[in-house]
Order: C-alpha cells, then structure tokens, then sequence
C-alpha cells in the first residue's frame, strides 16, 4: 500500500517537504490543507488527491510512474504530518 493511501479523510495535514505535482505546481513547507480522499484512474496512471484548503476544494493530480511522481505517492507520509 503507498502511503498517501494512509491518509485519513478529515484530518488536516501539513506540508513538511515541499513537493511539485504531476501539472508542475509547488507545495510549499508549511501549507495546510485536510484530506478528503484520492481517485486513481487507471489509463495514464493518474492519481488525484483531493482536499480543502481555506474552505475551498483543491485537486493535486499526480502521475504514478517512475521518473513522475511514483516515489512522492509511495512516501508521502514524508512529506505531510498530521497537525
């Protein structure tokens, strides 16, 4: 199991290591967010994680392949903490 699939729906996190997605946005140390849940989508791999920042409703899309974004998927608890 990859670690963002550990995340738990309604719990806020924070970003500890800052990461870049699949479309080249930065997440930078420090930005909090709670977790809603992920959609995989087989073709192409694609992974999203959706969550609410501020209130409003944020999607990250995330490609799971090596040379994308395959080992941020896979340690992502190094990246966010719980808060």
């Amino acid at each position: 199991m990859a670690a963002i699939q550990k995340l738990t729906p309604g719990q806020r996190y924070r970003v500890v290591r800052a990461f870049v997605d699949y479309d080249g946005q930065a997440y930078p140390v420090g930005e909090t967010w709670v977790f809603e849940h992920t959609n995989f989508v087989p073709y192409e791999d694609g992974l999203t994680l959706h969550v609410s920042a501020g209130g409003l409703p944020v999607v990250y899309r995330l490609q799971w392949r090596p040379g994308e974004q395959a080992a941020l998927i896979e340690n992502f608890t190094h990246f966010v903490v719980a808060c």
